[in-house]
């Protein structure tokens, strides 16, 4: 039966599970906002690994939808009780391990570690394509090769995004993107490389351990396909009110890459788009494929099926995010308080006030490591004795520093393969300020960058969209993803 309703009365979800926030969002079918949620929380660094405790997915994921369910019945006096479809997004990649009951095995791995370099190593040596330290294969590669006690005991590998997926729907999937995060995907078929399943099995099996790792991978989807429904479970999970019924849709549960691409409408080959946030990472649709292989390019696929070319660097505005916490702080001894919207807005803008090289002020924003620069963690302000230290110039230079290390993958890109993109499509907090964070950018990489008006909230915003297109083609529609979204 075909889904007759109209406005409001269609509701799609999607949450995504991000570095900083919690994103929950609610559409109505033409893709308007009709209500959103929050819930902050931060990673932490323990161990040697940046993580997030298994005992917050859940409450975080409460909170961003209880303050969402608020938000709807502010603004429509209702309570919230249905909705035709869902979809969750989460950072991407890295390393989460379970056992055959279901018992997660050891702390989840973020794509912010650089712990896997041999693996990564040893690995795109034997496929003869790159397979970066975040991703999923090298975590588990990497645990191999450290001879890790759990390593005997995993029955299945999962990422945030299909484990929150797995927990809502009982469905053990990964939409065709985030899942070329874990392992590599052969574009001919949307499935994981079969030369390569069997290129790792003979690998593992030299370090002693058997079996074949294709058991362990969750199962491929492009968009649009079958994902599973909400469950009863999954709704009491989601809601504990209980007012959430169950049996909406679910889409294949993708990562912030493949939800950033859908947010920009960057799905066709030659489009490109930026996400900037915690990390910042470039997503080229390729026209045809690469003529080698590079360790500051990865090859993923679009939500649809098709192959992009990936520049990602682990470092984006938490170097920032900083400097304005110590601003506002300081603002506050002075007597002055601003909303953290103004805040960003005033100091923002005047970047567009500086100098064209800062001055000569310098930032390096490395939080964390930076494998695509070869450089350590070190975050620092360098400047010569005649630098003009200016505020100005001190925030076009931090604005700078969140695109300089892109610029790497992206020259070689445009110089070694002919990749280039007329325009790149930004979305992620830095681009709330308009017209600040896309002119720093353009200049920086040599590319005009552009924004559409969900650029602040991209993640959450692109997965509902998945959401109401795989209700679309559960309803019977033939459309393409593209021509989908182009009729919203």
């Amino acid at each position: 039966m075909k889904n007759q309703r109209k406005g409001q009365d269609v509701k799609h979800l999607g949450i995504e599970l991000g570095s900083t926030r919690v994103k929950a969002v609610l559409v109505d079918d033409d893709l308007k906002t009709i209500a959103a949620g929050s819930h902050v929380w931060e990673n932490r660094f323990e161990d040697g690994v940046w993580t997030y405790h298994a005992d917050e997915f859940v409450p975080a994921l409460q909170h961003a939808y209880a303050e969402l369910k608020a938000d709807y019945a502010a603004k429509t006096g209702e309570t919230l009780t249905t909705v035709d479809s869902m979809g969750i997004s989460g950072m991407m990649h890295g390393y989460l391990p379970f056992d055959a009951e279901g018992r997660q095995l050891a702390p989840f791995r973020t794509w912010r570690n650089t712990i896997t370099g041999e693996a990564a190593k040893q690995l795109s040596e034997a496929f003869n394509f790159n397979v970066p330290e975040r991703w999923s294969v090298a975590h588990w590669a990497q645990a191999i090769l450290n001879g890790e006690a759990h390593v005997a005991r995993v029955a299945r590998l999962n990422t945030l995004a299909g484990y929150v997926h797995f927990l809502l729907t009982g469905q053990f999937t990964l939409g065709v993107d985030e899942a070329s995060g874990m392992f590599p995907i052969d574009p001919a078929t949307n499935d994981y490389d079969a030369t390569m399943l069997a290129k790792f099995d003979r690998w593992a099996s030299e370090k002693g351990v058997g079996g074949s790792i294709a058991t362990k991978l969750p199962r491929v989807r492009v968009a649009g396909e079958d994902a599973g429904t909400l469950t009863a479970e999954g709704a009491k999970l989601l809601d504990p009110d209980g007012d959430l019924q169950p049996g909406a849709v679910a889409c294949p549960p993708e990562g912030d890459a493949g939800t950033g691409m859908v947010a920009t409408r960057c799905l066709t080959p030659g489009t490109g788009n930026v996400s900037a946030g915690t990390s910042i990472f470039a997503m080229i649709v390729l026209e045809k494929p690469l003529t080698g292989w590079y360790p500051e390019i990865d090859v993923v696929m679009t939500p649809a099926g098709d192959p992009v070319a990936m520049v990602h660097c682990n470092n984006g505005s938490s170097d920032l995010d900083a400097w304005m916490r110590l601003f506002a702080e300081v603002g506050e001894t002075l007597g002055a308080t601003f909303s953290t919207g103004d805040l960003y807005d005033r100091l923002f803008s005047a970047a567009l006030k500086a100098a064209p090289d800062c001055g000569g002020v310098t930032v390096c924003n490395f939080v964390s490591d930076e494998p695509l620069a070869g450089a350590k963690a070190g975050p620092g302000v360098t400047r010569t004795p005649d630098s003009a230290l200016t505020l100005p110039n001190f925030m076009r230079a931090s604005l700078t520093a969140i695109c300089a290390t892109l610029k790497i993958g992206m020259d070689l890109l445009k110089n070694r393969e002919g990749v280039s993109v007329r325009e790149l499509a930004g979305h992620g907090g830095v681009f709330k300020t308009p017209g600040v964070m896309e002119r720093v950018m353009g200049e920086t990489l040599g590319v005009p960058v552009k924004t559409l008006a969900t650029a602040g909230e991209g993640g959450a915003w692109g997965v509902a969209a998945l959401a109401a297109y795989r209700r679309a083609r559960h309803d019977g529609a033939a459309s393409t993803l593209e021509d989908f979204l182009a009729s919203r």
